[in-house]
């Protein structure tokens, strides 16, 4: 785990790359690799790479980055882990072909690979990554990130040059690269909590998709490539029991778990008390015979949003007999981090649980532990969400073969009854246009209430734009690819492709790595993934429970009580924290924002700062912190910091 940061100069152009070039970059991306860095040019200053450590798998020197292969023809930078390294290294080996500086590094385990089986490696590889390299004989630059998204890549092309780095903060290094807001992606911003790929906030910083690979040659050519889909092949397991698929997924899910255990520095879990991380802490004990290190997150009292779930956590610590750890947390806590919080972001990831995931990494480090597990995934694989249950009834009650004009008199009459903002209207919207109720498991902002909001001048920049337009893409590509589309494969499937990437696993890295903690999700193993969207809809709600056949499948692994008890999503109680000195500083913030910006009105968001609903309040925040800090010679961080005593 690490970050990494380059740039190509392109032949018809004059800048030449530079140690100091790079250095800049590596430098404001150091808490990603606290344990070394190097930065690599090429001779002639068209390509160079920079690499920060956080040493994970062979501590060595040998295993530094920048690292090359022993002609010096390729050139690699990479963040993340390859679990399945040795297996593919023995393969290797027995050709013959190559010489091996290394003792157990899988990051030369990828330069030989490459060798051998060009950019279809990539296929082979079990794991997270994202990884930047340079083929000096065919003179092209690979941009790649993993199938997941769980490592994020940006880039941007400008002024004869392509730059890319792990954070976007990297790249607004170069004093060329344009600074300003991408006023689409803010539009798209206010529905999702977070801004769909390729695009990002910053106008022209792009980041590269999941499973897609970015070639970039010499003469600015580029070529870009979606190499992996979890319905590929795709083949439903119909006609397979119920007992065998439990089966299955236990099995499978076993093997993750393993595999992420593989490390050179201690490895722990984050434990919440709920059932996806009580089995990655049970599972990573089957066979172990040292304690495994638990680290768990609550607040000092229990509040109306949040109530605290200390006392399972404590429970699964007790069974797996783990070296356990826990921290509570504060309104104060959220305050201190809010700089920090919006430094480490880049760009808004209008989440707050970003908060308690800065700190349970913070405490995890804190206590010598380099590597933790955490539960990310499951909900969506196998239906863990009220929320998703209750629009999937009102995607199939929209299936009923009813005219669209009574959809539209429908939507008149909530209208009519001052109702047009409420979700109820927009599924009926969308149900009209034969589009489907489920865009996204994080919506915020209705279309009603985004026109509402946004300036005059975005309003009409954006007349007949919604953010449907971000997504059809993805609609596409699934009714192309399932074998038999349904409502509820969908909701899975575009959480695979847009949330669980750009929202879930960015609060993960983003605030891990600002502690300089590498975060694994054995949930999201690609083999996991695509047992999981093979198994039959119909199975996973067949009970009419949330999650009801990842239940079955760990009964037996983890405690009855934790797989009977009712769920509850982690939060932060953000909504009574609004009531106090917090509150008081978003809404002056956030009239700043919207007084200087010229991107929402403030009559309007007065409006959702009167109704106190924290899931709306947050996301406008956010992005004020964000704009603040990157487009203002105002940091407000005084202000922010003396918010509460």
């Amino acid at each position: 785990m690490c970050g990494i940061a380059g740039a190509i100069s392109f032949r018809n152009g004059d800048f030449r790359i530079t140690e100091e070039y790079i250095s800049a970059m590596n430098d404001c991306i150091s808490h990603r690799g606290p344990d070394g860095q190097g930065v690599w040019t090429s001779p002639d200053g068209s390509v160079g790479l920079g690499h920060r450590r956080l040493s994970i798998i062979d501590l060595s020197a040998n295993a530094n980055q920048p690292m090359t292969n022993a002609q010096g023809t390729i050139w690699l930078v990479f963040n993340g882990e390859i679990y399945n390294h040795a297996d593919i290294r023995k393969e290797l080996e027995k050709t013959g072909r190559y010489q091996w500086k290394t003792d157990h590094s899988d990051t030369e385990v990828i330069i030989h690979s490459f060798s051998e089986w060009g950019i279809d490696c990539i296929k082979k590889f079990r794991g997270m990554f994202a990884f930047a390299l340079w083929d000096a004989v065919q003179q092209e630059l690979w941009l790649v990130r993993d199938r997941i998204g769980i490592k994020p890549l940006y880039y941007s092309n400008h002024h004869g040059r392509l730059v890319f780095a792990s954070e976007i903060k990297a790249i607004l290094k170069d004093t060329e690269q344009h600074r300003a807001v991408n006023e689409e992606a803010f539009f798209h911003y206010l529905s999702f909590l977070t801004v769909p790929a390729p695009a990002t906030l910053f106008e022209g910083i792009y980041k590269l998709p999941a499973a897609t690979w970015m070639k970039v040659s010499r003469d600015g050519k580029i070529e870009e490539h979606r190499y992996w889909d979890c319905l590929d092949n795709h083949k439903i397991l119909n006609g397979v029991s119920e007992e065998e698929i439990k089966t299955r997924i236990l099995s499978e899910l076993r093997t993750s778990v393993k595999l992420r255990k593989v490390s050179d520095v201690p490895v722990g879990v984050f434990l919440s008390g709920g059932i996806d991380s009580s089995t990655n802490a049970a599972l990573f004990s089957e066979g172990d015979s040292s304690n495994v290190n638990t680290f768990t997150v609550g607040y000092t009292q229990d509040y109306g949003s949040y109530q605290n779930e200390l006392g399972y956590a404590r429970t699964v610590a007790e069974q797996v007999h783990a070296k356990h750890h826990e921290i509570l947390l504060k309104e104060k806590d959220l305050i201190d981090f809010m700089p920090l919080m919006t430094h480490l972001q880049d760009e808004p990831i209008a989440d707050p649980v970003c908060f308690p995931v800065y700190y349970v990494s913070k405490l995890a480090r804190d206590n010598n532990v380099i590597v933790c597990q955490v539960g990310e995934g499951a909900d969506e694989l196998f239906i863990g969400y009220d929320t998703w249950m209750k629009r999937y009834h009102a995607q199939l009650a929209d299936n009923l073969p009813v005219p669209n004009f009574f959809k539209r008199a429908a939507m008149q009459m909530l209208r009519w009854a001052g109702k047009e903002n409420s979700f109820h209207y927009e599924y009926l919207r969308r149900g009209s246009l034969d589009q489907p109720v489920f865009w996204s498991g994080a919506e915020v902002f209705t279309q009603e209430e985004k026109q509402k909001l946004l300036s005059d001048r975005l309003r009409n920049k954006f007349k007949g734009l919604t953010s449907w337009d971000s997504l059809k893409h993805i609609r596409e590509r699934f009714m192309a690819k399932h074998s038999n589309p349904n409502d509820l494969d969908w909701m899975s499937y575009v959480d695979l492709n847009f949330r669980i990437p750009e929202l879930l696993l960015m609060r993960v890295d983003k605030m891990s790595m600002g502690t300089s903690l590498e975060a694994r999700v054995p949930f999201l193993d690609h083999k996991f993934v695509e047992l999981a969207m093979s198994i039959p809809y119909k199975m996973k709600i067949s009970d009419g429970k949330l999650k009801s056949l990842l239940k079955k499948a760990v009964r037996g692994v983890i405690p009855d009580s934790i797989i009977d008890r009712k769920k509850q999503g982690f939060a932060v109680p953000v909504e009574e924290w609004l009531l106090t000195g917090l509150g008081n500083y978003v809404r002056d913030e956030i009239r700043y924002f919207c007084d200087h910006s010229d991107l929402i009105k403030y009559s309007e968001v007065e409006k959702v700062l009167e109704s106190r609903h924290s899931s709306k309040i947050w996301p406008i925040f956010n992005a004020a912190l964000w704009w603040r800090s990157n487009f203002s010679e105002e940091s407000g961080i005084a202000d922010l910091k003396n918010a509460v005593a």
